[in-house]
């Protein structure tokens, strides 16, 4: 099937990033909040992200107003009826994330694939909120998802290949390089990388070294660009928190077993970037 008309539910860091690169790669975008506050506030990110392109001579002023034109915000969930394919990107609760597959069930054409965006909550459970399982499946993109290549394309039990085949080809459309992961907990890219950070934090809270020498011996040790404490802080700590004890409650394994430190840290509110502190101060 063809894919001309993409819907992203969410309009927040990755769902703006996501309408961003889909319509810059020609795609008709439905992107959707809950409200016009947040709608707002994330179509300004995308006019303000292609700017900066702009001021980086990535693109011209004729891409940015073509990708704008090609954007249209909503919060209403009928927008998506005339999508072929919906990505949810949505904060990860697996609660919510199912009353959303069910809504776009209910009002996507029946051949229209689902996907979603989530780094490590179980797919099956989504797509079995959904009428039409076989056409659910995981696309999960890597932040920023307007300049990292990677593409985890994820199956279940039921993913079809058509939907499978769907998934990568539009992957590979926005100039992405497609890895295909089974329907397991953080999936491939995730299951590699958080015991890292984890590992990290352990390290700085039982004063082994501090901050700045463990990411540098990443960064110049292992030839990494950025090291595990800056990276947790990109990733959100809140977000690193929840795969973490996600992941552990899956498998029981240590590795996935959070630092104190780390939980202390979200508590506060210490986040990273995007509070402005976290192992790093952003202010």
């Amino acid at each position: 099937m063809e894919v001309k008309i993409v819907g992203v539910v969410g309009c927040g860091q990755m769902g703006g990033d996501i309408a961003q690169i889909s319509a810059q790669s020609g795609y008709q975008v439905v992107v959707s909040e809950i409200n016009n506050e947040l709608l707002n506030k994330g179509l300004a990110s995308i006019n303000s992200s292609l700017t900066k392109s702009i001021e980086k001579e990535r693109i011209t002023l004729a891409d940015k107003e073509a990708a704008l034109a090609r954007i249209k915000g909503t919060i209403d969930f009928k927008d998506f009826g005339a999508c072929a394919l919906v990505i949810e990107a949505a904060i990860e609760n697996l609660d919510l994330k199912k009353k959303i597959f069910t809504e776009l069930d209910r009002v996507c054409p029946k051949q229209t694939i689902l996907a979603t965006n989530t780094s490590c909550l179980p797919i099956i459970e989504m797509a079995m909120a959904t009428g039409r399982p076989d056409r659910v499946l995981g696309l999960h993109f890597f932040n920023p998802a307007t300049v990292m290549k990677l593409m985890e394309v994820i199956r279940t039990i039921v993913t079809s290949d058509e939907a499978v085949k769907v998934g990568r080809d539009f992957s590979q459309s926005l100039g992405k390089t497609t890895i295909i992961a089974r329907d397991a907990p953080c999936f491939i890219v995730n299951r590699l990388l958080v015991p890292q950070l984890l590992s990290a934090i352990g390290m700085l809270e039982d004063g082994v070294a501090t901050r700045e020498d463990i990411d540098t011996g990443l960064t110049l040790g292992l030839g990494h660009p950025i090291g595990p404490l800056a990276l947790s802080d990109l990733v959100g700590l809140d977000t690193l928190l929840f795969i973490a004890n996600s992941t552990y409650n899956e498998f029981k394994d240590p590795q996935f077993a959070p630092p104190v430190l780390l939980a202390k840290m979200v508590a506060a509110g210490w986040l990273g970037r995007k509070t402005g502190k976290g192992f790093y101060d952003y202010k």
